[in-house]
């Protein structure tokens, strides 16, 4: 798959909460085939201490409007500087990167767990998913109710639940602490959000005899495979998360 480097114009920067904000990008050229899963690496620019580009999942595609939206987590100086572009500035990427999500068969039931950044690339799944005939549960886990963002755009695509680890909304708990997970019988399922909540949902895929992938949020440099400091122990040795994934069966991996 072609892979491209493009300054794209942002149009319009939604702001979540104080954590999270939408970057809504388009291109000045058709956009290429891009699949859920796959992520692009961003030059972050006006920032100093920000040497290296950046990974994001990429969040939604709109082939209509020429655009790409990417959820971001203010969490350091480079994602900080991104939440300070304006409307008509520029964001350099190269995209779209590494791997995608293997899509279910027909007839297959269908779960997506996800939590903290992990709603990014499971967006544009459950969006690619719904547009093929598929209606998928979709478990989002947040600390609390303030922290919930993305849950009533993603309803359109699939049945959305909510956990909360204090309680203030939904079930009390982790993401499978909700009891679609005791309830209902899947044939997939796809998941990411932080590392022990995927382990979580390995386990239970895995006791239940259920194919499952996870979306991996390693550290990158470089992005395609040159600089080694993403390396995943899987089956089949150590592979890097920016071109061998960052989507892996929970089968291949060994962490």
């Amino acid at each position: 798959m072609t892979k491209l480097i493009r300054s794209l114009k942002l149009v319009e920067k939604i702001i979540l909460n104080q954590d999270f904000f939408i970057l809504n990008l388009s291109s000045s050229e058709p956009l290429p085939l891009i699949l859920p899963g796959q992520f692009v690496h961003a030059r972050i620019d006006n920032s100093k201490e920000t040497f290296l580009r950046r990974p994001f999942s990429i969040h939604d595609v709109d082939y209509d409007k020429n655009t790409i939206k990417l959820l971001i987590q203010q969490v350091g100086r480079g994602t900080e500087s991104l939440s300070r572009l304006n409307q008509d500035d520029y964001l350099n990427v190269i995209y779209p990167l590494g791997n995608s999500f293997s899509m279910p068969l027909p007839g297959e039931k269908v779960l997506i767990a996800g939590g903290g950044t992990g709603f990014a690339p499971l967006f544009f799944l459950a969006k690619y998913l719904n547009g093929q005939g598929f209606y998928p549960d979709i478990v989002l886990g947040f600390r609390n109710r303030n922290k919930i963002i993305v849950s009533d755009e993603l309803a359109g695509f699939g049945n959305v639940s909510i956990t909360t680890e204090d309680g203030s909304e939904g079930i009390k708990g982790i993401v499978t602490d909700h009891p679609v997970f005791k309830n209902k019988k899947f044939d997939r399922i796809y998941c990411c959000g932080p590392r022990l909540m995927m382990k979580a949902v390995e386990d239970y895929a895995k006791s239940n005899r259920i194919n499952c992938e996870v979306s991996l949020e390693n550290l990158m440099a470089c992005g395609i495979g040159i600089c080694l400091c993403c390396i995943e122990r899987t089956t089949h040795g150590n592979l890097c998360t920016c071109t061998d994934g960052p989507v892996f069966n929970i089968n291949e991996l060994l962490w």
